[in-house]
């Protein structure tokens, strides 16, 4: 491919694969530019090629919309209208006039610059977990449950023997069955959200029996592999010197509260533990496109509110796989019809923007049964870590608001450190947030990803640009 390329996909995922596809599929020269080494993002994450897994299909399902993804991405590579860049690490996008500069790092060191101009910019970043603290979760052994997944299907790796699968959220399900049939014995899986929570959203869920069949299915699967649940649980406090040894979990009431006397020790060397997840933001934030709450704001197009700039998949709201792809074939449609300087018509995207709405809906109403359980901030002890990079626990935390008046997470920042590390925040403004009663606000970073200064001093002048 030659010239400038017409529309930038970040993230190869589900949102960023089906947008590149409907792109490339109608004339636009798509440039797509992923951190992974393979197109998939998290939940199509591959095995790398030298491990030579035989059935690397037995770690997904919805196998054949993987494939069908893979092979177009194929074909459009081959005939030239797109170009997939692995291995780099977007750390800005700066709007010019009438083009747009996406800057990245090359390869694991992420020591060299790359920059690549495009007429039109499509994120398709992705979420993060969310991550809440409990005394313990610093030791080795504990995990998220995204990583424990990204261990098993990109490494072909147990993250270890007996597992405890811990925290609230779909995602629970597939990493437990996803572990136990991989040999891991899953001695349990605890979820913090109840039973009559479920039932409350009844009427929304039920709207969606394709979600509720792939619900019933991981359910067979936990029989199958013995996985014992214990519903409206909750993880207090991993225990070990050098590395986990076991975790105690115990018994919430309807409010959400603690039952006393319910504690009980269950042995293990992993826990993989998450608390749903929060939107991918920061190239967004930094071009200036509007978020409402915590979510990148798109109109039916998908179009955020910066000319030129598309948004799709979980930057926009937590929904899964089948909601990014709905999203990003309607951003790949959008993109392609104005680049090509015409209006599009909705109702050539008529049955995506159905599945979009009840996608929506569905995670909606999921939001509110898979919440963290009330009061989690208020049973951490202050001697617990809360943000890892710069080993601040709550303790201090909790004095900036009490005592010193921090009202917003920046002053809490400053006046603790908490977010002040390598992450900027990204892992512990929730619980921040929390132990302060500041709102969960944006993090208004400049930069996605710390960058060397070099890359810095040497980014090319506009007419140097190598893309």
């Amino acid at each position: 491919m030659t010239g400038r390329a017409h529309l930038a996909v970040v993230g190869a995922g589900p949102a960023g694969l089906a947008g590149a596809l409907s792109a490339a599929a109608r004339g636009v020269r798509v440039t797509l530019i992923d951190a992974a080494g393979q197109a998939g993002g998290q939940f199509y994450r591959q095995p790398a090629p030298a491990l030579g897994a035989r059935r690397p299909e037995a770690l997904h399902h919805q196998w054949r919309t993987w494939r069908r993804l893979a092979d177009g991405l194929a074909r459009h590579i081959a005939a030239g209208r797109i170009t997939h860049l692995t291995d780099h690490h977007v750390w800005c996008v700066q709007r010019e006039s009438d083009s747009f500069t996406v800057h990245a790092l090359l390869g694991p060191a992420q020591e060299q610059g790359v920059t690549v101009r495009a007429d039109a910019v499509l994120l398709a970043t992705g979420g993060y977990e969310r991550v809440l603290p409990f005394p313990g979760w610093t030791l080795p052994g504990v995990v998220t449950a995204g990583g424990a997944q990204a261990m098993l299907k990109g490494a072909l790796v147990l993250p270890g023997r007996t597992a405890v699968v811990a925290g609230t959220g779909p995602l629970l399900l597939p990493v437990a069955t996803g572990l136990a049939a991989a040999g891991t014995r899953v001695a349990a899986l605890v979820e913090s959200a109840g039973p009559t929570a479920v039932l409350r959203r009844a009427p929304d869920l039920a709207a969606h029996p394709a979600k509720l069949a792939e619900g019933a299915w991981y359910a067979a699967l936990l029989l199958r592999h013995g996985v014992r649940t214990l519903s409206r649980h909750t993880v207090l406090e991993a225990h070990g010197t050098d590395r986990l040894t076991a975790v105690t979990v115990a018994a919430l009431d309807r409010t959400g509260r603690i039952r006393p006397g319910s504690g009980r020790r269950i042995s293990c060397d992993t826990l993989a533990v998450g608390h749903g997840m929060l939107p991918h933001t920061d190239l967004a934030e930094a071009l200036g496109c509007t978020l409402a709450g915590t979510d990148v704001r798109v109109d039916g197009e998908q179009r955020t509110d910066v000319r030129g700039v598309w948004a799709a998949g979980e930057t926009t709201g937590i929904g899964g796989a089948a909601l990014a792809l709905a999203e990003g074939h309607i951003a790949g449609r959008s993109a392609a019809a104005r680049l090509h300087g015409t209006v599009p018509d909705p109702r050539a995207w008529a049955a995506a923007a159905r599945v979009r709405t009840r996608l929506r809906a569905f995670f909606a109403a999921l939001e509110t049964v898979y919440a963290p359980p009330a009061g989690w901030a208020e049973r951490i002890p202050d001697d617990t870590v809360v943000c890892r990079c710069e080993e601040v626990t709550a303790g201090p935390v909790r004095t900036a608001a009490r005592s010193l008046g921090a009202t917003d997470l920046r002053t809490a920042k400053l006046l603790t450190r908490a977010g002040m590390g390598w992450c900027q925040g990204r892992m512990c403004a929730p619980a921040v947030a929390a132990l302060t009663g500041c709102p969960l606000t944006a993090g208004r970073r400049p930069f996605a990803r710390p960058v060397p200064l070099g890359v810095l001093a040497n980014l090319p002048d506009d007419d140097t640009a190598e893309q």
